[in-house]
Parts: C-alpha cells; sequence; structure tokens
C-alpha cells in the first residue's frame, strides 16, 4: 500500500463537486481511463459526459483511472502498488468493462505504463477469459482505430449517446457467457467493432486487403446523436485542478458546416448539430450557480445562429464568457463587445495559411480583407493580445506562400500596433505554426506529409523573420510529435506492435526500421486514388466519392459551398 498515492487521490475527491460514482454492489462496473494526468482529463467534456451517463443508470458504475502524475509514477514503481480508482482506490481488474477514453494520437504511448501499472497484458490475445473486456472510445477510436486493434477488444465507432445503451444492454444481459461468445455478440451491435473478426492481409506493394468473419459486419458504420437536445453535454464534475478550473464549459454544437479539407473534426462529426437556444440557457444558468465564467464548446461557435442571445443570458446572469473558437468572417460586434465584457486578454484567429492560394485550397472561403476586418475589430476593442493559427506544409507549399505569410502577419501587426498606440498599450501577437498532418475521413487523406528537414527549414526561415518583428513571437509543435502522431493516425495494426517501444524513448525512425517498415511508407507517401486504407474497415457516413471530389476541387483551386440542411451531397444525410 501507499499511504501517499491513496492520501492524493482522497483529496482531489474531496476537492470535487457534481456528478458522484453509483455505489457497488449488483451493478455492471465500468473503469473509465484517460489515458494522461487528471489534469488534462478533467477538461475533457467527452470523458465527463461518459462518466455521467454511465453514473446516471442504476444497473451501472463508473470509476475514473487516470496516467499518474510524474511523481506518483514513480512511487507507483517504488512501492509496486498497482493503478487504481479514484473513486474506491479499486485496481482496473476488479471491473466487468475497462473503457479507454482516447481524443489524441500521441496518448498512444502512455498505453504501455499503463496496461504494467494495471498488471495487465497489453495485448488482448495473452488477456485470459476472467479478465476484464477493454474498449476504447473517442476521437481516436472512430478516426483510425488500427494501431490499437491488437491491444483493444473492441472500440465505440461514434458518439456515445446513442452507442452506450445497446453495449450495456449486451453486457448486462450475456456477461456469463465465454469471452469469445460475448465478442460475437457485441460485434453485431451497429456502432462496435471488433477487430478479432478482421483480419489484414498485407500485399507485396505494403497496402492491406481484410478478410471479415461472420457474424462482424464488413465495415462498422458511425453511430451519431441526431438529436443534441436529448442530451447534454457539459462539465458534470468540476474542479479546480483543470486547464479550465475557473470554469463551467458547455457544448453548444457538434460537426462544422464550413468543410475545410484538412479538419478531421469538420468530416468525422457530420452532419453539423446545434443545441437550442432554450436547452443552453437553461445550461449556462444553472453553471452561473457554479462558477461565473462559462465555457462554450463547439467546432465553430461563432456560427452558432443565436450566439449573441446566448451571451447575453451569461453576462446578464453575472457571468462571463469564454469560447473554444472564432471564426473570422462571423466575429460580429456583439462578440467581440461580449469577449471585452468577459475580461478577455487574448483572442485566438485561424487564417491557416498566409496565401490566397492556400486558403482557396483548404477551401477556408477566407480572404485578408476579413482577417485584417477581424484584427481591427478586436484592437479597437481593447483586447492586448492576438493569437494566430497557421499550418506549414500544407499540399503545394512553396516559398512563395511563405512570402505572402510573413506579409499578412506583418499587415495584422501594424493594425495592432496602430490601435494599441491609440490606446497607449501595445499588446502581443503569437503566431502558432504547426505541421500539417493529413488525416483519415478527409479530402486529403490521399496527401503526403511533408519529409522533416523540408518543415525544418520553413521553420528556421519563419523564425528568422518572425524574430525581426518586435511584440511577435511564434511557438511551434516538435516536428517529432507531428510525424508521430501523423503515423499513429495513419497507420495500420504494425504500429500498435511498436508503442512499447517509443514509450520507452527509443527513436521513431529507428524503431520503425527494426519493425521491418518504412516510417515514410505511412507518412511521407502520395495515395493512390484506388488504394484501400487501414481506417476503411469504419464507414464514416461520408462516402468516399465526396472526399476524392474535394481532394480534386482543392488542387484546382475551387470552392465549396458550405453544408446546408437536408444537402445531401456527402452522403451522411442520404
Amino acid at each position: 500500500m501507499s499511504r501517499k498515492l491513496l492520501d492524493k487521490a482522497r483529496r482531489r475527491l474531496e476537492a470535487e463537486s457534481g456528478c458522484r460514482a453509483n455505489p457497488w454492489g449488483g451493478r455492471l462496473a465500468v473503469a473509465l481511463v484517460y489515458p494522461n494526468t487528471y489534469h488534462q482529463a478533467m477538461s475533457n467534456l467527452g470523458f465527463l459526459t461518459v462518466y455521467h451517463l454511465l453514473n446516471s443508470r442504476d444497473d451501472t458504475l463508473c470509476e475514473r483511472f487516470f496516467l499518474p502524475d510524474p511523481e506518483d509514477l514513480a512511487e507507483h514503481r517504488k512501492t509496486g502498488y498497482p493503478l487504481f480508482s479514484l473513486e474506491s482506490g479499486r485496481p482496473l481488474t476488479d471491473f466487468d468493462l475497462i473503457a479507454f477514453s482516447i481524443s489524441f494520437e500521441n496518448d498512444y504511448l502512455n498505453l504501455p505504463t499503463l496496461f504494467e501499472l494495471a498488471r495487465l497484458p497489453l495485448w488482448r490475445e495473452e488477456r485470459g477469459e476472467r479478465q476484464p473486456l477493454v474498449l476504447c472510445g473517442g476521437v481516436c477510436a472512430f478516426l483510425n482505430p488500427e494501431p490499437l486493434a491488437e491491444i483493444m477488444d473492441l472500440f465505440a465507432i461514434g458518439e456515445a449517446e446513442p452507442l452506450l445503451p445497446e453495449l450495456l444492454s449486451v453486457l448486462l444481459r450475456d456477461r456469463a457467457v465465454s469471452r469469445q461468445a460475448l465478442l460475437a455478440k457485441l460485434a453485431q451491435v451497429p456502432g462496435l467493432y471488433v477487430p478479432s473478426f478482421y483480419a489484414p492481409r498485407l500485399a507485396a506493394d505494403g497496402t492491406i486487403a481484410v478478410a471479415v468473419r461472420p457474424p462482424a459486419p464488413a465495415r462498422v458504420a458511425r453511430r451519431w446523436q441526431a438529436d443534441l437536445d436529448a442530451s447534454e453535454a457539459r462539465s458534470f464534475v468540476l474542479t479546480d485542478e483543470t486547464e479550465f478550473g475557473d470554469m463551467v464549459l458547455t457544448e453548444i454544437s457538434r460537426g462544422c458546416s464550413r468543410g475545410c479539407r484538412f479538419c478531421a473534426a469538420g468530416f468525422l462529426f457530420l452532419p453539423p448539430r446545434e443545441r437550442s437556444l432554450e436547452n443552453l440557457q437553461r445550461q449556462v444558468t444553472a453553471g452561473l450557480c457554479q462558477r461565473p465564467k462559462q465555457g462554450l464548446v463547439g467546432a465553430a461557435v461563432s456560427d452558432y445562429p443565436q450566439i449573441a442571445e446566448l451571451e447575453t443570458t451569461i453576462l446578464a446572469g453575472g457571468g462571463k464568457v469564454s469560447v473554444a473558437s472564432l471564426r473570422i468572417d462571423a466575429l460580429g460586434a456583439a462578440e467581440v463587445e461580449a469577449l471585452v465584457a468577459s475580461g478577455h486578454r487574448t483572442v485566438a484567429l485561424a487564417p491557416e495559411a498566409g496565401s490566397q492560394r492556400l486558403r482557396d485550397l483548404i477551401n477556408k472561403n477566407l480572404d485578408e480583407a476579413q482577417i485584417l476586418a477581424a484584427a481591427q475589430r478586436l484592437a479597437a476593442a481593447g483586447i492586448p493580445n492576438l493569437k494566430l493559427y497557421f499550418l506549414l506544409g500544407l499540399p503545394g507549399e512553396t516559398d512563395a506562400d511563405i512570402d505572402e505569410l510573413l506579409a499578412l502577419v506583418t499587415k495584422v501587426r501594424e493594425v495592432w500596433l496602430a490601435e494599441g498606440k491609440r490606446r497607449g498599450r501595445l499588446g502581443r501577437i503569437t503566431l502558432s505554426v504547426n505541421p500539417f498532418i493529413p488525416k483519415p475521413f478527409t479530402p486529403f487523406q490521399w496527401v503526403a506529409m511533408p519529409p522533416e528537414a523540408e518543415l525544418k527549414a520553413r521553420i528556421g526561415r519563419l523564425r528568422r523573420e518572425i524574430a525581426r518583428l518586435g511584440n511577435t513571437e511564434m511557438h511551434c509543435e516538435s516536428l517529432r510529435a507531428a510525424t508521430l502522431q501523423a503515423l499513429l493516425s495513419r497507420g495500420d495494426r504494425r504500429i500498435g506492435r511498436i508503442l512499447p517501444a517509443l514509450a520507452s524513448g527509443r527513436p521513431l525512425k529507428a524503431t520503425c526500421a527494426d519493425a521491418g517498415f518504412d516510417l515514410g511508407f505511412f507518412v511521407h507517401r502520395e495515395r493512390l486514388p484506388e488504394e484501400r486504407f487501414p481506417w476503411e474497415v469504419l464507414d464514416s457516413g461520408v462516402q468516399r466519392d465526396y472526399l476524392w471530389q474535394e481532394y480534386r476541387r482543392g488542387l484546382a483551386l475551387q470552392l465549396s459551398p458550405r453544408c446546408q440542411a437536408g444537402c445531401q451531397r456527402c452522403g451522411v444525410c442520404g
């Protein structure tokens, strides 16, 4: 036993308010695991929503597990004390189902540590009849499950609200049957992917074909919640020990109508759906009783048609508004006033590309005049600091596009400094420049990620040029982390086998070579038009032909209209 670890868990639990786990006794026990620290997990609305949904039922209970903080990990290894739940201190092996909630591919590297601390075999084929089933849900599960297909027993493909009742029904009814018989029953539930029923075959050129064994379907279709008003997604558990500890988060919409061709979230969560104003007003009014600041969450918050009315409700209730995303061409005066009234000192905008050519390539539907007008509006309102998001390495990017990016930043800076001098306060402009990563189920799933040397050279040039601009700084994601993310999001089952080596700190390229495959095959290779992708064992609902058409339109610099209610273009609503 480690009193130090148990005392820390007790203090964390006592500091929380909100949803509580159901008591033990006759209930199906679910361990909900976030493969990162408590601080990261408790900022995740999907994780909190699943916890709430499970504990809202009388026949289930759910307790949480996290990657230990670095000092706690050392204590676990020093004492040999296993991973335990926050609520009751029980080990993972006491539960009927272990459910991982994974939103970020790079968190895969924490899985070997978590299984080690749980005293469970990492590979599903090594786990015995009496050990819990292991499920993976979250965005990564329905983006590309294959890198984890030899670890997880099953995957939840889509959103929790429609999936959980049917999953739990089978587990409650049939948990006494053999492991294999239970998996066969689960494979028949729409939206559940059971990888043991799918056998990938590797062709001579390294591509794959898949043999499917009954009763599993040929492809597993994504499930999604049609009516968001039928459920809630908000901060069901509140704690100060997290990124957003000073606010209550409320999801106002899912999906995005914009169709940016690089954006996985924009295609994975189609069709775009919104909660009603009445539903949201009830939620934020209740939230104001818990925290004055209300965080509005969605892929495109400023696209919500009644955003001004919702923000007015929050401000009239004595609260403050925080938004997850702002669309440059939807940034109105009322929204800027709400941000100022809420005390925002930094606002983030996402031009994504510096040149009009690249903005048209990605279907951003945005021009330089709109970017400068948004910057002017924010600066004139007194927001002191501005953050700009850019992607580096988009298809066909040239030095001329970098020239235009630098020219755009210079123009934004001139606008910002002019307003700052007028007000007597110069703020800062921060550039967040991140490598473009081609993602599954997007029009750019066929695209190669540029070689690291090319990206490194362009980042170096940007750093030198930005360093010459006063009151302006630049941050960039690690190229190694970006390349790793590309591999984990685009790979097949071979990738899972290298996770223990990568988790131990082995170099990425050397690890791939030792495993007998080339990193560039997955990351830096343009895919063939007819190539079968590892992730196409799933059906996102968006037709492959539509994605290919959008890719070709992008290369031709043709813009596509926004998704509209009732449209039949992509196939999701068909």
